[in-house]
């Protein structure tokens, strides 16, 4: 096992009792062992409509036979011009222009630079400064690490980009402790977007970048009005809003995107995890109109925006991800989410009043479970937390010292039950 290099991982720790997973259906692995496990995380954030579905697996390989690749430069092929429409077509207001990726953290990469070139193409070139918010994750890219508020993630690498400044993440355990959907208290922290102003003048802010619901960080809504105050204080100046929606689109907080449940509209938003239900490597950037017109302008045989991946617009990735949006419409899993939003909210939060639970946070079918930490080390209580689950055959993700939930779509009660009814024996049994 010494050759692969793992990300986000203690690799020596995993290589001295590795647990290797065999095979994926509906809600569960299944473990080289033989053994089921309930699935409580969809994958990454990514398997929203469950492991394992025929209809995406066909749709690759019938594509795999036909094309299996050509570039997008310059040149290519109807599955891409197809999927870019329907996405489009299921984007809120005029984000109707689609720049495929291959993964969140290069979504967001894409989506600075957009905003850095449309300003420079309306002559405001100064416009460099880009604005994210603490505790906020944008994924790896050195773009996605600036913006991003986890010093975890940012201490290891020494400088990243040098225009960038942060707001305050939102979360205030005694205002918003066992909260359920968008806490009351916290709308004004948005106003602190108004001192960066004052500190750095709107002429050299290009871009606000933050994630609806800041997900890695421990599944933190915004409060009440605090998104539409950033909308507003953006437009006062001039400043773009882009929306990372890596983790919160296509029904995880039972609407396309989050933007639609929150009635914001925002300048650009990224995607990428459920588009292809993480069956295919892909993410996407969905631009307003001002920004693709404001971009792609001039002499006809220029190439307005020189940016792009080998892999963008991949057959087999458009190929899965029309597959995916088919089975999410059919199936009304966007719907189902909203409906059984309440219920694993009360089945949660029932958890509440174990020693060991410092709070519960839950919107959408996302969850986050705070954990005490203990004395000796953080982290270390939510990592026996999750390895004591999987022995009961429940996989469910440790980040610090919090449990985070995100499961497939598909869910059914019984398995939220089982879900809610696993964590409290493993719960009790933590010191």
């Amino acid at each position: 096992m010494n050759a692969l290099w793992m990300p986000f991982t203690a690799n020596r720790r995993f290589k001295s009792d590795p647990i290797l997973f065999e095979e994926g259906h509906g809600m569960h692995y299944v473990l080289s062992d033989g053994r089921r496990i309930l699935d409580s995380t969809a994958g990454l954030w990514c398997v929203n409509a469950g492991h394992g579905r025929d209809r995406i697996t066909d749709a690759i390989a019938d594509q795999a036979r036909r094309l299996q690749y050509i570039s997008t430069f310059q040149v290519g092929h109807p599955r891409a011009f197809e999927f870019a429409e329907r996405l489009a077509d299921l984007a809120p207001g005029d984000l109707d222009h689609v720049f495929f990726t291959n993964s969140g953290s290069e979504s967001v990469d894409t989506a600075l630079k957009m905003a850095l070139a449309y300003h420079r193409a309306l002559g405001q070139g100064g416009r460099t400064r880009l604005i994210g918010r603490e505790r906020g994750y944008h994924g790896t890219g050195f773009g996605g690490i600036s913006v991003g508020g986890i010093g975890a993630h940012r201490r290891p690498f020494g400088n990243l980009l040098s225009s960038v400044d942060h707001l305050p993440h939102t979360y205030n355990h005694a205002e918003q402790a066992f909260s359920r959907g968008e806490p009351a208290w916290g709308a004004h922290l948005a106003d602190d977007l108004i001192r960066l102003i004052q500190l750095h003048d709107a002429s050299t802010i290009a871009a606000v970048i933050v994630e609806p619901v800041a997900g890695s960080t421990g599944v933190l809504a915004p409060p009440v009005g605090y998104l539409k105050r950033l909308r507003d204080i953006c437009d006062e100046h001039g400043i773009l809003l882009i929306f990372d929606e890596v983790i919160t689109a296509f029904g995880r907080l039972g609407h396309a995107f989050a933007a639609q449940r929150f009635g914001v509209q925002p300048d650009i938003v990224t995607c990428a995890k459920g588009l292809t239900n993480g069956a295919v490597p892909m993410g996407a950037v969905i631009a307003g109109r001002k920004v693709h017109e404001a971009i792609v302008q001039g002499p006809i045989n220029n190439i307005e925006f020189s940016h792009g991946y080998t892999y963008s617009g991949h057959p087999l990735a458009c190929a899965a991800g029309i597959a995916t949006l088919d089975i999410y419409q059919e199936e009304g899993l966007f719907a189902r989410c909203a409906a059984l939003e309440s219920y694993w909210a009360d089945c949660v939060h029932s958890l509440k009043g174990h020693p060991v639970i410092r709070d519960i946070r839950t919107i959408g079918l996302l969850a986050a479970i705070e954990l005490v930490p203990r004395p000796n080390g953080p982290g270390l209580r939510a990592y026996e937390c999750m390895q004591r689950a999987l022995a009961s055959g429940l996989m469910v993700r440790s980040s610090g010292d919090q449990i985070v939930l995100s499961p497939p779509l598909i869910i059914e009660k019984e398995q939220i039950n089982f879900i809610c009814e696993t964590l409290s024996e493993v719960f009790a049994g933590l010191d």
